[in-house]
């Protein structure tokens, strides 16, 4: 929830409807809950956000919400559907997305390992990162399997502890964020995913730190299951998740553990990648060095 304060209450004669963003006593206040409002707005972009939604989840009262959300809506960081009146993430966001995943790497290192996986298996792939609480698809790619499980598109958002490499994600974590997602995400599971429990996430956590990988069996979508494997960066922290989903008659255990030593093969080749990345930075700085110093010459 967002901090809220009496500079919320609007004043006598404002008109609670129009998207005028005037300047607030506190700017740093006001960009600080823009950014969570597009936060909110990102975990459930795919099927928008309604208003009131917005409002009951921030915290915040409606006129600030509606003033911040006009904003955002002019930077074009979000886009509200004139149909369903449902706010998304808009054409900059993606630009900001793209931007940051050339940052980062993990995304561009992680996709050949996606695209093999869905080869190799004639399933579907994924590529997931943690983002908060929630779990994000950011890349998928289909085998050539004629019968697909309902499974995540690029762009799905679901609470950590919904499908593989959700699973994988959560039990990455230590007891006490776990415990801490699982109560943040306590609403959402019982309105949005009644067969998710914690009690059952909990033992999904334990099942999936002893086996090494995570198993989904059908509890979003009867008949689509899925495996899921954490890979890391080099310092040690959980980077993001490779999946494949596939139908249950496809899970047969044989099969998994075929499924498991795709998984855990390109988990390596990730991870060796990024090592390889990370022992080349100080080389790189070296050279700038150098640079620098024969131009000050």
């Amino acid at each position: 929830m967002i901090q809220s304060s009496t500079d919320d209450m609007p004043s006598q004669g404002e008109d609670t409807t129009a998207a005028v963003v005037p300047i607030e006593r506190d700017g740093s206040q006001s960009i600080d809950r823009a950014m969570a409002l597009l936060s909110l707005v990102s975990a459930q972009s795919r099927v928008g956000m309604p208003l009131r939604e917005l409002v009951a989840q921030s915290g915040l009262k409606q006129p600030t919400v509606h003033r911040l959300l006009g904003a955002l809506t002019r930077a074009r960081l979000i886009e509200q559907d004139p149909q369903s009146k449902r706010y998304h993430l808009g054409i900059e966001s993606y630009v900001l997305g793209t931007l940051a995943a050339e940052r980062f790497g993990a995304h561009r290192i992680a996709v050949g390992s996606v695209v093999r996986l869905a080869h190799q298996s004639e399933d579907t792939a994924f590529l997931t990162v943690r983002r908060g609480d929630y779990a994000v698809c950011i890349h998928r790619e289909e085998g050539a399997y004629p019968v697909r499980a309902q499974v995540l598109t690029i762009g799905d958002c679901h609470p950590l502890g919904v499908g593989a490499g959700a699973i994988a994600l959560l039990a990455a974590l230590d007891d006490d964020e776990v415990e801490q997602t699982l109560s943040a995400n306590a609403a959402s599971y019982r309105e949005h995913y009644p067969s998710i429990t914690p009690e059952g996430l909990w033992a999904l956590v334990r099942e999936t730190r002893e086996r090494g990988y995570s198993m989904h069996r059908g509890l979003v979508h009867p008949g689509s299951w899925g495996l899921g494997i954490v890979f890391h960066d080099e310092s040690g922290t959980p980077a993001g998740a490779l999946s494949i989903g596939a139908i249950e008659s496809r899970m047969g255990e044989d099969r998994q553990q075929k499924l498991v030593r795709m998984l855990q093969s390109e988990v390596r080749n990730i991870e060796t990648r990024l090592k390889q990345r990370s022992d080349a930075r100080p080389a790189d700085a070296s050279v700038t060095a150098v640079r620098a110093g024969r131009r000050a010459k």
